[in-house]
């Protein structure tokens, strides 16, 4: 004769089942998006980033958007619950009303610090229309923080450009950089920092710093949304990006004594304690 099983038991036993289940599925994926223009599908003129109202840069906005809800709508599809897109252009670049449904979306000055709203909740960052640092030859609008006083960056020694910084203070909060998009010089360098793990989609090659092969949009978009998707099954073999503290810090920059002069170049050199403030240096 078969043992009986109390019906309490099977009953609790379902219970227990169903709640852990439940737990599984609502546990969030949350991915943080910080974007900048320079690295979006079409963009390849500095007439293109740098003036407010400008109607290329207007346009260049719509590139941007497109480039944004490619992104979003991989991510979604790959098991994002909740994705928030910061707007990381100087001047600010987001199109409201080409705003991608499934995303929230942070733009507008001042804010309270580096990557607003980004904290441990986050599995994955991804750096969208991102671009080399200052002075690679063949990075299509590459600069670091300012193209106009042509900042360049070293960290414990290594010369970095702004991946490496997103990159470190999202390590802050032990959030790894999961993809990067933008032009080939911009995913070699993630490549070089990040491993092979990150995913990288680049959307034109360089030939200059204001001339590029670009690439179709009919291209770049699905590229985007399967690079995003691929991004999302990647995050378990990605790994935060860390700068050991203290860091030691040189920074190299232009100096203009009158507007339209020549500029002369300058350096400084310091100790950051915290990586929260490495762009105050």
């Amino acid at each position: 004769m078969r043992p009986r099983v109390p019906v309490v038991c099977l009953v609790g036993g379902l219970f227990l089942f169903a709640c852990v289940s439940l737990s599984l599925a609502a546990d969030p994926l949350r991915i943080y998006i910080v974007t900048d223009l320079e690295g979006a599908s079409g963009v390849y003129r500095f007439a293109q980033t740098r003036e407010p109202g400008n109607p290329l840069g207007e346009k260049a906005k719509e590139y941007l958007m497109g480039d944004i809800a490619a992104v979003v709508r991989g991510l979604r599809a790959a098991g994002a619950t909740d994705i928030v897109v910061l707007d990381g252009h100087g001047s600010q670049a987001f199109v409201p009303h080409l705003m991608e449904p499934g995303a929230k979306y942070i733009t507008g000055t001042p804010r309270p610090g580096p990557l607003t709203g980004l904290d441990e909740s986050f599995a994955g960052m991804v750096q969208l229309g991102a671009h080399a640092m200052m002075g690679t030859l063949d990075g299509v609008l590459c600069h670091t923080q300012s193209s106009r006083s042509e900042n360049r960056y070293w960290y414990n020694g290594v010369e970095s450009g702004e991946l490496v910084q997103c990159a470190a203070i999202a390590g802050y909060y032990g959030v790894p950089t999961i993809m990067v998009t933008g032009d080939e010089a911009t995913c070699r360098e993630s490549r070089r920092f990040f491993g092979p793990e990150c995913v990288t989609v680049s959307v034109k090659r360089g030939i200059a710093r204001e001339a590029a092969e670009l690439y179709p949009f009919d291209e770049t978009r699905p590229a985007l949304y399967e690079g995003a998707k691929r991004a999302v099954a990647a995050i378990a073999n990605c790994q935060p990006y860390k700068l050991s503290l203290p860091i030691q810090a040189k920074k190299e920059y232009l100096v203009f004594d009158e507007p339209s002069g020549p500029g002369r170049r300058v350096s400084k050199e310091g100790t950051i304690e915290d990586v929260l403030r490495l762009l105050d240096f």
